[in-house]
């Protein structure tokens, strides 16, 4: 008998625990050379584990365990042949005996991935109220996709379900049961990114003398350059000319005049870039990631959104690597897409500052004496009052003011 045993691979230099999110093959099931048995949640992505070799898997960890890199998770038999596997039990509802004319089928084989959500899947169908049994997984051996739960959100929004009637219930109704003023809880253990998020904010919290300044920035000038140019743009380009890459070049072109606000410190150093790596911030099923955009200083506008678009869809899709990930001098985040009207955002460690964007808003202001209406924005930035001096964090934030109210400065280069 050769047996191999299956530990933890090493992800990344940084990372020292994962946690095994699910398992994608049965206990006692055979598994083929490089086909995925699990799926190991880390501080930054989800990733698919596929095996070296064939054989008949024995699980040693549960779905669920915190596990080291090295940490023994299965042991897989190459020895064994594909048919010494043990199907795994799959409880079935009986059903009434065929009539004597119909012939016996032999069953279908079900696979353990079948019908099963991964995490993304998992956390849209909780949000949306959706039963897993309802929607048709197309992944791989049919699992149930995030694009799977997405298409079943759409078509219960066009085609919305008829309101239930007491003759189409099923079950008998209890009329003790509680309908309103539920007081049910349920317990359900935090995501790894979500763990290591609330970790890192502590962090943040606790160990900088954050402090956060406000201006505003009349978005007008804006708007006239992307409804002037916006067709030609995506025409050349073939992607939308938007707010965040704008905002990215003002922001790389103050940094590299402000160095200060560019840097952060390591110990009793401060690091200084000469270069502009911007994280921008992403909201994802599993939690907010910022991946760094790399040298926006020197990037042309639709290359940054190019980039930006590239790492949004990755993050969105899990697809994001660790390199990806990694980096970044300064930060933007946009919490004017939900609606948020102003918000004091938290610095991402180890950077010394971060910006936030948010909804625009028309509202009067006085311009040369009149009252007009214009579209507004808050900006907020917080700072590491350890770096940044408060006179530094109000001169950078009018810098970037002035550079999109008029945005020609910025890409002329002036």
């Amino acid at each position: 008998m050769a047996i191999i045993e299956i530990r933890v691979p090493s992800i990344g230099e940084s990372i020292a625990e994962v946690t095994l999110a699910q398992w994608l093959k049965a206990d006692g099931s055979y598994v083929n050379m490089d086909e995925p048995i699990c799926e190991f949640e880390s501080d930054k992505a989800t990733l698919e584990y596929p095996v070296e070799a064939s054989g008949l898997l024995t699980q040693i960890a549960k779905a669920g365990d915190d596990l080291e890199i090295g940490a023994l998770i299965a042991r897989l038999d190459t020895s064994a042949k594909q048919a010494e596997s043990i199907s795994p039990i799959v409880e079935r509802v009986p059903e009434p005996p065929a009539p004597a004319s119909v012939s016996e089928q032999p069953p279908k084989s079900v696979s353990y991935a079948e019908g099963h959500p991964g995490p993304a899947a998992a956390k849209l169908l909780r949000e949306h109220a959706i039963a897993p049994q309802s929607v048709v997984g197309t992944g791989r051996e049919g699992r149930i996709s995030k694009e799977d739960v997405e298409k079943k959100v759409t078509d219960l929004q066009a085609n919305p379900l008829p309101s239930a009637t007491a003759d189409s219930i099923d079950i008998p109704i209890n009329p003790s049961a509680p309908v309103a003023f539920s007081r049910i809880e349920h317990r359900e253990k935090m995501s790894r990114m979500r763990r290591t998020i609330a970790k890192r904010l502590v962090s943040a919290k606790n160990n900088t003398a954050m402090l956060t300044t406000f201006n505003e920035v009349d978005m007008s000038a804006i708007f006239s350059l992307r409804v002037r140019y916006q067709d030609e743009f995506v025409k050349k380009y073939v992607i939308k000319l938007g707010f965040m890459s704008l905002f990215a070049k003002a922001c790389a072109q103050t940094l590299l005049e402000m160095p200060e606000v560019n840097a952060f410190i390591d110990g009793d150093d401060l690091v200084m870039h000469d270069y502009a790596d911007i994280s921008i911030a992403i909201s994802t099923p599993a939690g907010l990631v910022v991946p760094p955009v790399h040298n926006v200083e020197s990037l042309a506008l639709h290359e940054i959104e190019l980039a930006i678009k590239n790492l949004a869809d990755k993050a969105r899709s899990g697809k994001l690597s660790l390199e990806e990930m990694s980096g970044g001098t300064f930060t933007i985040t946009n919490g004017g897409v939900f609606g948020s009207l102003m918000s004091t955002p938290i610095i991402n460690e180890p950077q010394s500052a971060i910006l936030g964007m948010h909804a625009i808003k028309d509202r009067p202001v006085v311009i040369d004496g009149q009252i007009v209406i214009r579209p507004m924005m808050y900006l907020a930035l917080s700072y590491d009052h350890r770096v940044i001096d408060g006179s530094s964090s109000v001169t950078f934030l009018v810098k970037v003011k002035e550079l999109l109210e008029d945005p020609l400065r910025f890409v002329l280069g002036l």
